[in-house]
């Protein structure tokens, strides 16, 4: 069962859930139907709603769907190979891998996102057998939400694993930063980090144009800033195709490139200035 911060579930917020995690979902779900399947959400369909397939089908490319199966597969094994007890997943959205996930030992999984999302997916989902002990933490990622963590028993002197998927593209420069010193005050040596970045080039990518707001070419800079060792990986490369996402990459090296990055990295001592 879920243990839930300031969430009323008397009101019906499905209205409220931003349709791009419908549309996240719903990919989800059509992989987990397939006999050659990366994953398998079980959740996925219930979550996304009718509509949501429509829009995937209409607005989306084969290839779009191929990444989201890969990003999926690719934080999934990062989540799985952890070893800390403390997971916090910020802006979860209709991410089902609290409920879904095999976590073994006594884990603690702490999920942040609105009110109304949490509720919708808590709605839906709260009968479900879990394997961790479930933490709904109701906040808005761009203002103060680190005390509302604390306050849930996070304890940031104890190693921790960060899951910050599909959000930060849709953040301005400055909350982007604001968000990674966040976090870097609440990760002891050891904590690990996954994150998925877009370049700076891809902002201008469609259906997602003026909705993408920050871009990065360098994810090695930008973490390292905060104390992170990244391993920055782009789909189709070695470890981020899963025989499913063929198309390489151009080289790093060549410049305005359309790019996805998808990235493990962990805490070292102290943070670099």
């Amino acid at each position: 069962m879920s243990e839930i911060n300031q969430i009323s579930v008397a009101k019906d917020y499905s209205k409220f859930v931003p349709f791009t995690a419908r549309m996240m979902a719903a990919m989800r779900a059509r992989e987990s139907i397939r006999e050659d399947r990366l994953f398998d959400d079980p959740f996925a369909a219930t979550l996304a709603g009718s509509e949501a397939f429509q829009q995937v089908d209409q607005q989306l490319k084969k290839q779009d769907q191929a990444y989201v199966a890969v990003r999926t597969r690719f934080f999934d094994d990062f989540l799985s190979l952890a070893t800390a007890r403390q997971v916090v997943i910020l802006a979860s959205g209709l991410d089902s891998r609290a409920y879904r996930l095999p976590w073994m030992g006594e884990v603690d999984v702490y999920e942040l996102d609105y009110v109304e999302v949490l509720a919708y997916k808590d709605a839906l989902l709260k009968n479900t057998n879990m394997y961790c002990k479930h933490h709904l933490i109701a906040c808005d990622l761009t203002q103060s939400w680190e005390e509302k963590l604390l306050a849930a028993g996070f304890c940031p002197q104890s190693p921790s694993v960060w899951l910050i998927e599909g959000l930060l593209m849709y953040l301005s420069e400055a909350q982007v930063h604001a968000l990674l010193q966040s976090v870097s005050n609440l990760s002891t040596h050891g904590s690990e980090l996954g994150v998925d970045l877009i370049s700076v080039k891809s902002l201008e990518y469609e259906p997602y144009k003026g909705y993408f707001r920050f871009g990065c070419d360098t994810p090695e800079e930008l973490l390292a800033h905060y104390g992170w060792q990244a391993l920055v990986t782009q789909p189709g490369d070695e470890g981020a195709n899963f025989g499913r996402y063929v198309e390489q990459s151009p080289p790093r090296e060549i410049p305005n490139v359309m790019r996805a990055f998808l990235v493990k990295a962990k805490k070292q001592d102290g943070q670099l200035q």
